[in-house]
């Protein structure tokens, strides 16, 4: 406990105001105890006036039970000059001990304690000693989602803010949170800016521009990350110092687009590690419905490995008997001429040409009828902003929650609604009424807090993107390339975190084949490629064993990753 009071103490008396303070409350105890003797020496001389006589201690004793208001009755005066003596005493001891030391106690020592207090949780500046930690400027489903990925992962972060209050409602939620002003050189040295192993920022774009011009004069080398709003201000970013600028929006609108049924069942790279691909690919409308992975032998025919496959928003790892649904997206790995080579079996099934519903013409909206276009296909946009409507094309102006409005759009007979508004409950709510409208349509939604995802499943969404995970993977890939592979569009953008990552091949695993290790029956992670002497060998084997001194490479959701790593190789 003494060790818990010592840095606080310190902390408090370093303030010269609270110096100044506690100085007062020492004067003002020190002019309480010269009015207790003083009352106490005319105590025993008014009582040797009446005749009585009583030790000095005596006189202490009854001048603080009569100063407190107790009043033991014990010693009392007999002449009129005791008792207007004693009252005097009385009304001083409660003005003085029930009114004036209690509010400069509270004023000058209690107040500034559980301020310091609170301000000793969030701390203003790192010890010298911190190195390859994370910056994070801007507290946002982004950085939430990033924090999440930072602690599974284990690497150092803090997260700076100015506003004290604020930092201690982080503090209590479990968050590394510092003080400081965004805009204050200062701050970034006393955050061990030279240090650092990334900077990344999520705020507004000139924000985030004046803190990466900030950071980029006192580091010239830290990488710094930042999102930005605005297309136009990608360039004003860079000039600022960023290293990558992230248009999410433009990724989000791309990556909805994609997913639709409408059009050529093609394979979509969503992720690369050196010469190996992870891609994707919708089944409905095609011969793979119905079948068994096993039936359609992937690997046997063209050389490709199922990882898993995703239906209406749950991960499943692949096995042989595994069937393909009309709404499961299959997720496969292998080299660019094998995906080549499925995607000229599959590519001929041209599924429909009523044209995609996209609601919302906001910057997701637009690059999502833009990726559109590029796949050859018709769309409609539904914009209820008059204004934003006339810089769109094919765009019906109204509210999508009017009936007449999505019957103009043709939402009876579209295969696919993309829903991209940037409000959850307003998602949820038209999840809902386009499922009720037409119950065959494919919904595909985007999602800004992560926690909405399951709840955009239950509405009736077959696929729901997360702009947060999107935001957050991109940056901790940029972060630490060389370990982990989050897919590039992210599978976790749909409701849990699958990665592709890598490590040394673990001791129990060494001389032990693929197949008998049982590693996705025990885990749920799919073995994609081995790396030995820097040669990548893509869809091992799973009857060769696995080599001393090489890497393997995995994909998996986060609990498989720690299902893998406890039973493999904290062993």
């Amino acid at each position: 406990m003494i060790k818990g009071l010592a840095p606080q103490f310190a902390f408090l008396l370093r303030r010269r105001t609270t110096r100044r303070n506690l100085g007062t409350l020492f004067k003002l105890l020190l002019a309480f105890s010269v009015i207790v003797t003083i009352f106490s020496v005319l105590f025993h001389l008014i009582m040797l006036r009446e005749g009585q006589e009583f030790s000095w201690f005596t006189g202490f004793y009854w001048t603080l039970t009569v100063m407190s208001t107790l009043g033991f009755g014990d010693i009392t005066f007999q002449g009129d000059l005791g008792r207007l003596f004693s009252m005097i005493v009385l009304l001083t001891g409660m003005v003085f001990l029930l009114i004036v030391l209690p509010f400069t106690f509270i004023q000058f020592f209690y107040a500034p304690w559980i301020q310091a207090q609170s301000e000793a949780r969030a701390p203003r500046q790192l010890p010298r000693s911190t190195r390859d930690h994370v910056l994070l400027t801007h507290y946002d489903p982004i950085a939430q989602a990033l924090i999440n990925k930072l602690d599974r992962y284990q690497y150092s972060y803090y997260l700076i803010t100015p506003d004290l209050a604020h930092a201690q409602q982080l503090y209590d939620q479990g968050i590394n949170v510092v003080v400081g002003d965004l805009d204050n050189p200062e701050t970034y040295k006393k955050m061990q800016i030279e240090q650092a192993a990334l900077v990344a920022t999520t705020d507004t774009d000139p924000i985030n521009t004046h803190i990466a011009f900030t950071v980029r004069d006192l580091n010239p080398t830290v990488p710094i990350i930042a999102k930005v709003d605005d297309p136009d201000s990608v360039d004003i970013l860079e000039l600022a110092g960023c290293d990558h600028v992230l248009q999410l929006e433009k990724m989000l609108g791309a990556s909805l687009a994609r997913r639709t049924q409408s059009g050529e069942t093609a394979a979509h790279v969503i992720g690369q590690y050196d010469d190996l691909f992870i891609a994707e690919t919708t089944a409905a409308h095609t011969p793979l419905v119905g079948q068994t992975l096993e039936e359609i032998g992937l690997r046997r025919e063209l050389g490709l490995t199922a990882v898993g496959v995703w239906e209406r928003g749950i991960f499943q790892p692949a096995l042989p008997d595994t069937r393909i649904g009309p709404h499961t997206v299959l997720v496969m790995t292998g080299t660019q001429s094998q995906l080549d080579k499925f995607n000229e079996l599959f590519c001929i099934y041209k599924v429909s040409n009523a044209p995609v519903v996209v609601i919302g013409g906001g910057g997701v909206g637009m690059e999502a009828a833009r990726t559109l276009v590029e796949q050859g296909l018709d769309y409609r946009i539904v914009e209820k902003d008059v204004i934003q409507a006339q810089r769109l094309d094919n765009c019906i102006v109204g509210n999508a929650a009017d009936f007449e409005v999505l019957k103009r759009a043709e939402i009876m007979n579209a295969l696919t609604v993309i829903i991209t508004t940037h409000d959850d409950d307003i998602n949820v709510y038209l999840t809902v009424y386009c499922r009720r409208l037409n119950p065959e349509i494919q919904i595909i939604s985007r999602v800004t807090q992560e926690r909405n995802i399951a709840t955009l499943h239950r509405a009736g969404a077959d696929f729901v993107m997360s702009y947060a995970s999107m935001g957050a993977d991109a940056i901790f890939n940029f972060l630490k390339r060389s370990d982990t592979l989050m897919v590039a569009e992210s599978l976790s953008v749909f409701s849990e975190d699958i990665s592709v990552f890598r490590m040394k091949i673990p001791s129990s695993l060494v001389g032990r084949t693929i197949a008998n290790s049982h590693i996705r029956r025990n885990t749920d992670c799919t073995v994609i490629a081995v790396n030995n002497n820097q040669e990548m060998q893509l869809n091992p084997d799973p009857n060769e064993p696995l080599p001393g001194a090489a890497e393997i490479l995995l994909i998996g959701s986060s609990e498989g990753e720690k299902r893998f790593l406890d039973m493999y190789v904290h062993t």
